[in-house]
């Protein structure tokens, strides 16, 4: 398993390095979650101390202080490799990495050697291409402004109140069931497109999961799984979504839901290599850990499930 305290202790200086210039604003403080909530080997409860601190300014003694701490938890070869590759991963998210990242990414090569201040400016510049990358991925702004949050956070839930407010359904449950119900309807369908072909029995498991793990009624099953399973599915921001979903979430909603990916996988009498894969990343985003990602697994027959 990964270094959990360097990877809090890097993920702390990358985001006093993003409030470096004293202010942050809404969506850059968004997308940097996003980025570092992909951060691998991250728990739940390291997730849930992170995300309170993105939120504040970081002032320059504190930033002396990070410092320190991350240059204490660099203690091996293997400690220094593996912060280079999470950045990697952060700067690789949303695109390429320019010419100008790579030579940052390069000069945090030689600063991990010996850690000091002038780390903060070559990470704030490092990550700032990342984050406007990440912006502009969420940006498909619609017409009308006042729906422009819930369309970035989730483009499903976008859709749904534009049907409810026009009088096309009608869904009596709160506005918070509602979200989370859309947001579950789009995980469901990235492991239903795995295999590119979303046939009856695998909408009307989806139908049949939602109503039993998640105990909405017919009428909004049925509407989540229409619009999951149509041309909404492919534009669906996966970042936000699976960030989204676990912060309105428990554990064991997860883990409830982890399972009911395999059930839904199976209903073609096999879980293939490529949508235990799946189940698997979105586990593993959703800050589950290994057991319990085998536990779900195991809930499927072994004469199902792929070797």
């Amino acid at each position: 398993m990964a270094n959990s305290a360097l990877l809090m202790a890097l993920a702390k200086v990358i985001i006093a390095a993003a409030w470096a210039d004293g202010s942050v604003d809404y969506e850059e403080i968004n997308s940097l979650k996003d980025l570092l909530f992909r951060l691998t080997d991250m728990t739940a409860r390291d997730w849930a101390s992170l995300d309170i601190y993105i939120d504040s300014p970081v002032g320059e003694g504190e930033r002396e202080r990070l410092i320190e701490d991350l240059k204490a938890n660099l203690k091996t070869e293997q400690d220094k490799e593996l912060a280079l590759a999470s950045l990697r991963a952060l700067i690789s998210a949303d695109g390429s990495v320019d010419e100008e990242e790579e030579l940052v990414y390069e000069q945090i090569k030689t600063d991990l050697d010996n850690v000091g201040t002038g780390l903060f400016g070559s990470m704030g510049r490092l990550m700032r291409g990342p984050v406007q990358r990440r912006s502009q991925t969420v940006a498909g702004q619609p017409d009308r402004e006042r729906y422009l949050d819930d369309f970035i956070e989730n483009r499903i839930y976008y859709h749904v109140s534009q049907q409810m407010e026009n009088g096309e359904i009608e869904l009596d449950l709160p506005e918070e069931d509602i979200r989370k119900l859309c947001i579950t309807g789009g995980l469901l369908a990235r492991v239903a497109h795995v295999d590119h072909d979303i046939d009856q029995a695998e909408m009307d498991w989806m139908i049949k999961v939602l109503q039993e793990k998640w105990q909405i009624n017919q009428q909004a099953a049925d509407l989540v799984v229409d619009i999951a399973t149509t041309d909404i599915a492919d534009d669906v921001d996966y970042y936000r979504l699976s960030r989204r979903f676990f912060e309105r979430t428990t554990e064991i909603e997860r883990i409830k839901f982890t399972e009911a990916l395999f059930t839904i996988a199976a209903q073609d009498g096999q879980v293939s290599h490529d949508e235990t894969e799946e189940i698997r990343t979105i586990a593993y985003v959703l800050k589950l850990t290994h057991k319990q990602f085998i536990d779900a697994k195991l809930t499927i027959p072994r004469e199902q499930r792929a070797n």
